[in-house]
């Protein structure tokens, strides 16, 4: 008998613990702020015109965008010369988005995807638009900040 509720309570305890491990990985907070830090890290190669350089304007694709995942950041260009950066992580659960294609930011986690042009939800389940992040483009160079 001992026997059988020491078996019964160590099931207990790991799906719990496991149970914890998933929701504090999967699960995000509701608030929008996502909990990331939203000051880019210090970088040498930094400027007087922004931060760090993330590309150049030849490198984002003319009506999609390209996500630099350390950054957290997605870069779109919906139209020649006009440059928007959003949060690339998702609004529902704070899943990187992983692809820019067809007009639309995607997150691969629950199939959400967001505009290019404003991140607003073109699909969801997301309810949210992805934030906009600040970037400069100044001679050629995209910079965040």
């Amino acid at each position: 008998m001992n026997a059988r509720l020491n078996a019964r309570r160590r099931t207990v305890l790991a799906a719990g613990a496991a149970g914890a491990a998933a929701l504090a990985t999967g699960c995000g907070s509701s608030d929008g702020d996502g909990g990331e830090d939203a000051s880019p890290a210090p970088s040498a190669s930094g400027d007087a015109t922004g931060g760090a350089e993330l590309a150049r304007t030849g490198d984002i694709p003319v009506g999609g965008g390209t996500i630099f995942k350390e950054e957290k950041v997605v870069v779109t260009q919906p139209a020649e010369g006009e440059f928007k950066a959003f949060s690339a992580v998702c609004t529902h659960q704070n899943c990187l988005v992983s692809t820019v294609s067809d007009g639309t930011i995607n997150c691969p986690c629950h199939g959400s995807r967001f505009s290019i042009t404003d991140a607003a939800v073109e699909a969801g389940p997301a309810t949210r638009p992805l934030p906009a992040e600040q970037i400069s483009v100044s001679g050629g160079a995209i910079r965040l900040g």
